[in-house]
């Protein structure tokens, strides 16, 4: 197969006050060795200077909500390119990631690409979820493919616009049905930014109070549904590499921790988004 450099990528980056991460994203974008890239921004009413961030570096900057889902699925609708990436304004991109997904989307029958993340921010917890993160790469369960066929993409109506968490799962899960995922080696680097505790866990609150909408497709996504919810599953995934668990014990009972707290508070949400229907 004879691979063809020269077809239009159009990257989507959502944003909503994002001025303290989107500058350094919107460079990486710039950055890439792949030549034949359209940037797309589509904010949602940003207070901050996201707006401005953004047109100096593109022209397509656009206002959409209320949600990400609605952005994403906007951007892609604005797209011209054939292949289109969803990434997000904390996202910076390895310079070759667009090459090697182009590359790999090509391959026979491959219909999403997972980019595999790597966490970094400032602080404790910062170190904590890098971490984390570190378990999930070349999980399949765990990961979501972000780069995609625009026609592919439009023929399953993009992400369910009903979800504010899970949405990233549901829609790798369901363009699975029409081929193959694949992946590729270059890295995005998630900028965590300043983490607290306290923080995460409240995160973890809202977003699990809005998860029910993809936990209600337990008949389409079963097998992928029960892993991600069960602290059992993550538990026997970190326990299954000691070594890298606990090479710094701090960080690794940390995480433990970390994770602990998350899915309690987690349950709580969901448990209270179910009473609030």
């Amino acid at each position: 197969m004879t691979l063809q450099t020269n077809k239009l990528v159009s990257i989507i980056v959502p944003t909503y006050n994002s001025s303290k991460f989107l500058e350094a994203c919107l460079e990486s974008v710039k950055n890439q060795i792949y030549g034949n890239i359209e940037l797309i921004v589509v904010d949602n009413n940003s207070k901050d200077s996201t707006k401005e961030i953004a047109k100096k570096y593109t022209d397509k900057v656009f206002n959409k909500g209320p949600e990400r889902c609605t952005q994403r699925n906007f951007g892609v609708e604005q797209a011209s390119g054939e292949y289109v990436a969803i990434i997000d304004s904390d996202m910076n991109l390895s310079k070759d990631v667009i090459e090697q997904c182009v590359a790999e989307i090509q391959k026979p029958s491959v219909v999403g690409v997972v980019i595999p993340e790597e966490s970094f921010g400032e602080g404790f917890w910062a170190q904590c979820k890098k971490l984390e993160r570190s378990f999930y790469v070349g999980v399949s369960w765990m990961e979501a493919a972000r780069f995609f066929k625009k026609s592919d993409f439009l023929r399953l109506g993009g992400y369910d616009e009903q979800m504010v968490s899970g949405e990233d799962w549901d829609f790798s899960q369901r363009i699975a049905k029409l081929g193959k995922i694949g992946r590729i080696n270059a890295y995005i680097y998630h900028n965590e930014g300043h983490i607290s505790l306290f923080k995460t866990v409240k995160k973890k609150f809202y977003y699990a109070q809005k998860f029910a909408k993809y936990t209600a497709k337990q008949s389409e996504h079963g097998e992928q549904i029960a892993n991600q919810t069960s602290i059992i599953a993550r538990y026997k995934m970190f326990l299954s590499q000691p070594k890298k668990l606990f090479k710094n014990p701090i960080y690794g009972i940390g995480m433990l921790f970390m994770k602990t707290m998350e899915f309690g508070f987690g349950g709580i949400g969901l448990l209270v988004g179910k009473l609030k229907k």
